[in-house]
């Protein structure tokens, strides 16, 4: 059977125009992909509302089917299942199960899209390095060199391939917000409507457990609501992102950031096409080169590192890596986004934020909550699972990388060199969070101590011997040994229950 007479089964990341080629369509809405774990409601709705919109779209050229499974579409497993569909094509899906399903009943499979580089090209490169660390570095400047983006000839705009240290500036003081404009906003539809009503009849019948706020819908959900948002990002806060992209402000959950990981993840954006046209302001010279470089490396960057990785370092690296012994489960108030029953402000800002709009940037991400978890030995496997269910950009792809690697230390060294773990300095320094807290990032012990700057000391005693050997550690150990009161913090953070 010719590509032509196949139909295309398409999945909730390949919704935009990327993935068109002008044949027929398949959408299956299966409802049991909602009702696994608790999902933060606005990721369910943004869910819903891309997969609907994008069938309107199509209009005659799409199969739109409401099951409770995929199965139910298109038959059990095993090329001899008498219910089997031999008619589908997909192109690749973005997990291991679904590839595993789609490979289990034949369907034919087309290489995947919707990044900058192909798998086949990261396979030759990493098999390249010869036992040498996959770099997140030595990758982002192959492909730089490789695409020419932001490239003058065989060498990097501006002389180098990286900004990131112009790009660390904290909040202007006495800041409410950076001054910008809020960013555009979709306008919800009757297709977002009935989104909800389903949402509401789901949950009332409990098929599925919803988590966080019913707000409106503040990410795109079509192809055209993707490039509106990346036109208000780069009228009004690309000058921004860059300088200000690792600060944090208790009154602009915002901030310069894109908001465009959402539907880049849903496949509404090319992330090509979003490069080139970050690229462009700068060679017209309206965008300062540190935030069009500090943009390009996030996409071309991070983004095609950690989907890469996935496929790379296997299935079994999300469960198969826990190098700090992290077991304590995900305490109720993360479970359940209570940010009424948390003290400390940079985690209730961050949580609460959550709570209203299923999104924090990845400081708040890496900086707060990855660095709490950090410190109190949560589950890397269910810290990464959360992460999945409660940001509307979660995909299983993007999080092991991010979560069991960067964030937790949990692979013990293959994404990141040393763990991203920080006191209350570091926060207080990017945000305004510390400042009417009752908690003192110069304090460590006693009633008005942090609980960053006590955990932070308490979580090196508890990880020392797993992490004596790693040399970027070494200065922090020694400072940890120098402690005098060594004891005392590690005692009051061990019995504290309130933070």
């Amino acid at each position: 059977m010719t590509s032509s007479a196949r139909t295309r089964w398409i999945f909730a990341g390949q919704l935009g125009p990327l993935f068109d080629d002008g044949g027929p369509m398949m959408i299956v809405e299966a409802r049991s992909v909602f009702g696994r774990r608790p999902m933060h409601r606005a990721k369910a709705h943004l869910l819903l509302s891309a997969m609907r919109h994008r069938a309107t779209e199509l209009g005659d050229r799409v199969e739109y089917h409401r099951v409770e499974r995929y199965s139910d579409v298109v038959g059990g497993g095993g090329r001899g299942s008498a219910d089997r569909r031999d008619d589908l094509e997909v192109i690749d899906p973005t997990s291991w199960a679904a590839r595993r399903f789609v490979r289990e009943r034949g369907i034919h499979v087309l290489p995947s899209r919707g990044f900058v580089t192909s798998e086949k090209d990261f396979t030759v490169w990493a098999d390249s390095r010869q036992g040498k660390r996959l770099l997140l570095e030595d990758f982002y400047r192959g492909v730089r060199e490789r695409t020419g983006v932001l490239m003058r000839g065989d060498q990097p705009e501006g002389g180098r391939f990286n900004f990131d240290h112009d790009n660390r500036n904290p909040p202007p003081k006495n800041a409410a917000g950076l001054g910008l404009p809020d960013p555009w906003w979709p306008v919800e539809d009757e297709i977002d409507e009935e989104v909800r009503h389903d949402l509401d009849r789901w949950q009332s019948e409990g098929v599925v457990q919803l988590v966080g706020d019913d707000g409106p819908r503040r990410f795109a959900a079509t192809a055209a609501e993707a490039e509106r948002a990346l036109a208000d990002f780069v009228e009004v806060r690309l000058n921004d992102f860059g300088p200000f992209e690792d600060a944090m402000l208790s009154g602009d959950w915002t901030m310069s950031h894109s908001l465009l990981s959402a539907p880049m993840n849903l496949g509404l954006l090319d992330p090509l096409h979003a490069i080139e046209t970050v690229e462009a302001e700068h060679a017209a010279g309206r965008a300062p080169l540190s935030s069009v470089e500090g943009f390009v490396r996030q996409i071309m960057g991070w983004r095609d590192y950690v989907w890469h990785l996935y496929w790379y370092l296997g299935e079994g690296y999300r469960t198969g890596n826990n190098a700090l012994d992290a077991r304590r489960p995900l305490p109720e108030k993360f479970r359940l986004l209570d940010a009424a029953a948390i003290r400390s402000n940079c985690l209730r800002e961050t949580i609460d934020g959550m709570r209203r709009h299923g999104w924090a940037h990845h400081i708040q991400r890496l900086m707060v909550l990855g660095n709490w978890a950090l410190q109190h030995g949560y589950d890397p496997v269910e810290l990464n699972d959360w992460f999945v269910d409660m940001f509307v950009d979660g995909t299983p792809w993007v999080m092991p990388a991010n979560v069991i690697g960067m964030s937790q230390h949990a692979d013990g060294g293959l994404v990141a060199t040393k763990p991203y773990v920080s006191g209350g300095a570091y926060i207080d320094r990017m945000s305004d969070f510390c400042g009417g807290c009752e908690f003192n990032p110069k304090v460590r012990l006693g009633e008005n101590a942090c609980p960053f700057t006590a955990g932070y000391w308490a979580f090196l005693d508890r990880v020392e011997p797993r992490i004596r050997h790693n040399h970027r550690m070494a200065q922090p150990l020694s400072g940890l040994r120098r402690l005098a009161d060594r004891e005392a913090v590690v005692d009051q953070e061990r019995h504290r229950d309130s933070w």
